[in-house]
């Protein structure tokens, strides 16, 4: 008989794991096996993170960066979707623009932040225009390997069953690349938020990154450190909805486990 095959609770672990680290880093600083100049103090930087929240100092800060990423993360995911798609079913596009789009993909995007900087300015389209180039190539690539790997024979038999160009994207092109694009989107989050917090470092007045580099200048590690955290909780955050919506957008894929057998 089969049945669906329980997995176990990992939350309960994998915060032990969290504490038991946090509890390490708090016994190697007070004891000055780790200088806690360079690696700072796990309660100094969480009470910071929480004056921070509790004055309302941070919220300006965060909603530039939080804006700023997600107009990187939604503008460089359509541009790659769109990109992906026209450049898979069109073989002599693709052939013409493949050097050019792998010669841009090997530069180091970081270097374009003061270039972006002198053409928009240091306002939020800058970091947008950095954060774009980062996200755009990771969706871009996943997209055009998840057209090219539909099944031939899928689309052998849409065709024989009268699809028009319009249906076959629809039906067969698009749910080919879905998983692929989700894919990619855990991983184009992140560098969302680099492309943020980059050009906030490298010249803002306002943002995360701002803060950041405001404390490296201080020599506050403990600042540093509390950015840090407050960044890498809102990339978990927007991590979350997009696993959220992929769950719901993904229904009909079977369950790795269901045919598994207990």
């Amino acid at each position: 008989m089969t049945r669906p095959v329980r997995t176990p609770r990992l939350w309960p672990y994998q915060l032990a794991l969290l504490l038991a680290l946090i509890a390490l880093w708090h016994l190697l600083t007070a004891a000055e096996i780790l200088p806690s100049f360079f690696f700072g103090k796990p309660a100094a930087v969480f009470a910071k993170v929480y004056d921070w929240f509790a004055r309302g100092g941070i919220y300006k800060h965060l909603a530039v960066t939080l804006v700023e990423t997600l107009l990187s993360f939604a503008v460089g995911s359509a541009l790659g979707l769109a990109m992906g798609l026209w450049l898979a079913l069109s073989p002599f596009a693709a052939a013409l623009l493949d050097p050019y789009i792998k010669a841009v993909n090997a530069m180091p995007r970081v270097i374009l932040a003061p270039i972006f900087a002198l053409w928009f300015g240091l306002g939020i389209w800058s970091k947008v225009a950095l954060g774009v180039t980062l996200v755009f190539f990771i969706v871009f690539f996943n997209v055009y390997q998840g057209v090219k790997d539909v099944s031939p024979t899928v689309l052998a038999n849409a065709r024989i069953l009268g699809a028009s160009r319009a249906q076959l994207l629809r039906y067969v092109f698009l749910p080919s690349a879905t998983s692929w694009v989700f894919s990619s989107l855990h991983s184009a989050v992140g560098m969302a938020f680099v492309g943020a917090v980059v050009g906030e470092y490298l010249g803002s007045a306002q943002g995360v990154g701002y803060l950041i580099q405001q404390a490296e200048g201080a020599l506050d590690m403990n600042t540093v450190l509390a950015g840090i955290v407050v960044l890498t909780l809102c990339a978990l955050a927007l991590d979350h909805v997009v696993t959220r919506a992929e769950k719901r957008l993904l229904a009909w894929r079977p369950s790795v486990n269901a045919n598994k057998l207990q």
